[in-house]
Parts: C-alpha cells; structure tokens; sequence
C-alpha cells in the first residue's frame, strides 16, 4: 500500500514532487539570535531531501509576528542569505523546498520588537509564552485597515524574499490560531468593518493574502495552510465559522494553489459545525476541488490508504521526520520508523 506514497505526483505544471509523502513544518527555535537560519539548520534540511516536498519550519514575515524565541524570518538580507544557504544544500540533494510565511498576530509578545501586538480583535488569550514562561500573552490591538494593507504587503514581499532565497515556493500559515485565522473564526474576529461580520469580510484578509502572494511569486508556487475546526489559540469554534469557511473555500476553487494544506495535529478530532462527522480534511475535501494535503497523526500506511481512498492526494509527516531523518528510505524499504521522543527536540539531528 505505501508504495502509493513512493510515486511521482504533479501538483501543477511548473511542479512535480518525486513522492507523495512532504515533510511538515516543525517549529523547532533553532535560528541565531538575528533570526538567521544556521548551518546545522541547513545540514537538518538536507539530510530530509528525500521528502517529495519539504515545507520550512514557520518564517515570520516582519518583527512584530513573533512569538516564540529564535525563529527564523525572511525580511533582512542576512535572514535571505542565510535561507539561501538552507536551500542550496537541499537542492544539492535533489530535494524542493518551500517556505512557510508566518505571522502570529495576538500570539507576538513584544519582548521580541519594539510595537503594538496586533490581531483581529482587541481579545488576547490566556497563557505564556513557548520556552518563555515567564512571558504572559497580552491583549493585542486589532489592526486598522491601514495596518492591514501593509500586512498584505509584508506577507507579498516576504514571499518575493523567500524566492529569492531559493525556495521553490511558498505556503502561507492560514492555520492553528495564529493571524490569519483569527480573522477567519467568530471568537477571535468581533470587527465590524470590512473585515468582520460576516463570511466574506471574515474571509477577506485571507483573499487579500493569498492574492497579494500569488501577484508577487505565480499560484503555482503558492500554497495554504488552513484550519477550519478551532482548536488551538482559539476558543470553542462556532457555526458561524462554517459560513466563513465555506465562502472561502469556493473562492480558493478559483486561485489555482499549489496545494492546500490542512493545520491540524489529529485528523480524528472532531467539529460538529462543520457537519458530517465534523472531520476537518473531509470537510477540506468536500469543498475544495484542488490538491488536498492531509496531515495528523497518521502513519505512513495510514496514509497511504487516506490517498488511495481520495480523502486527499499527499501526506504530511511531522515528527516522524524529526525521529527519521531517512523516513522515505525506510518507507521505501519497509522498515519500522523509530518512535518520535520529546527529548528529539533539544537537538537538530
């Protein structure tokens, strides 16, 4: 069965990955204190080039959209070139590579930049800070429509950066609570301007994104992470997410994206607003026509019989790759995957 991951798979006609089986994003904090991407984040890329795709850990797009220490970014020459480097050896192993563009919005802590922490809604969120505990999230400011439209931009000239510094494209993180998504659910999003209310100004800033990236860099180089049951950063989800959702999801029919990526960490969670037996990439699947990333605790095999089933057409593994720098050799030979350890994350291996 998984020799169905093994096979070559098209998403357009400017791309076709050597296997279905991509390598998803893993934020793992590992970037210098400029937020350069490191020579041993280089060397933790390559040894994974195996990976029909290998989507970058999450990049922030501009000062204010971080929130966790040591990430990487794409908006300095030095972070560029540092990407480039990553990049590079990738492709010296026969690998593709996209970048994924982050902001996090009401998750940035402003111990990391001088500035307002920005978000939907002036409605922040209970807890600290990852790996900085002592740091308590605060009540962000909800954007204006002028710091809106230079959001739009930022995550434009972001996505021109990472080409630049050689990725193959780019994924934007429309997922898991960070900024995008707080616009797109209810809990997060009590605007009452363009860009809240109802579904297709909850939507709004996301098209904005989307169609601003693809502009800079092409849709075939543009793919999209997103979330449609609330789970993580987010309160409980709404019915009224569902309308959002829907609305977004047929105009995305429309983009010609890469690929759309589900955010989330097991498939077998269930949202009943999203109807049927509320499982989010059968939701995805039944909306969006386009190339369809599954991704949550599956295993390979699982996997495997997901695609042959047409719940989705690649497979995203995340701390499998972490425990397996050699994951599609061992596919490939039938080999046991060594077990995913906590401890896995204090090193890149």
């Amino acid at each position: 069965m998984t020799d169905l991951l093994l096979q070559p798979y098209s998403l357009n006609d400017e791309l076709t990955l050597k296997n279905r089986i991509l390598m998803a994003p893993l934020t793992r904090c590992m970037a210098d204190d400029n937020l350069v991407p490191t020579e041993k984040m280089a060397a933790y890329y390559a040894r994974r080039a195996d990976a029909g795709l290998i989507i970058s850990e999450a990049t922030i797009i501009r000062p204010d959209a971080q929130g966790y220490p040591n990430v990487p970014g794409i908006f300095t020459s030095e972070q560029i070139q540092g990407w480039r480097n990553v990049t590079e050896q990738v492709h010296d192993q026969g690998g593709k590579i996209f970048c994924q563009l982050w902001h996090v919005g009401r998750v940035a802590h402003p111990h990391f930049f001088a500035g307002d922490v920005l978000g939907a809604s002036a409605i922040g969120i209970e807890g600290t800070v990852p790996r900085m505990r002592e740091l308590s999230y605060q009540t962000p400011k909800a954007a204006s429509e002028a710091q809106i439209e230079q959001l739009v931009a930022d995550y434009a000239k972001a996505a021109e950066n990472a080409i630049e510094a050689g990725f193959d494209g780019v994924e934007i993180h429309g997922a898991n609570g960070y900024l995008i998504d707080q616009f797109l659910h209810h809990s997060s999003n009590q605007r009452n301007d363009n860009y809240g209310g109802n579904a297709a100004n909850r939507a709004r800033f996301a098209l904005e994104v989307v169609d601003a990236v693809i502009a800079r860099v092409g849709a075939a180089k543009v793919g999209l992470r997103l979330s449609p049951g609330a789970y993580f950063l987010l309160d409980e989800g709404d019915e009224q997410d569902t309308a959002v959702f829907d609305y977004l999801l047929e105009q995305l029919n429309h983009r010609n994206l890469a690929y759309l990526h589900l955010g989330i960490f097991d498939d077998s969670m269930r949202f009943p607003y999203l109807g049927g037996n509320g499982i989010a990439s059968q939701y995805l699947r039944k909306h969006y026509n386009g190339n369809l990333v599954g991704v949550g605790s599956y295993t390979p095999e699982q996997g495997a019989e997901a695609i042959s089933n047409e719940e989705f057409d690649l497979l995203a593994l995340g701390r499998p790759f972490i425990a397996n720098p050699d994951l599609v050799a061992k596919v490939k030979a039938q080999k046991p995957l060594t077990p995913y350890t906590d401890d896995m994350l204090a090193e890149l291996y």
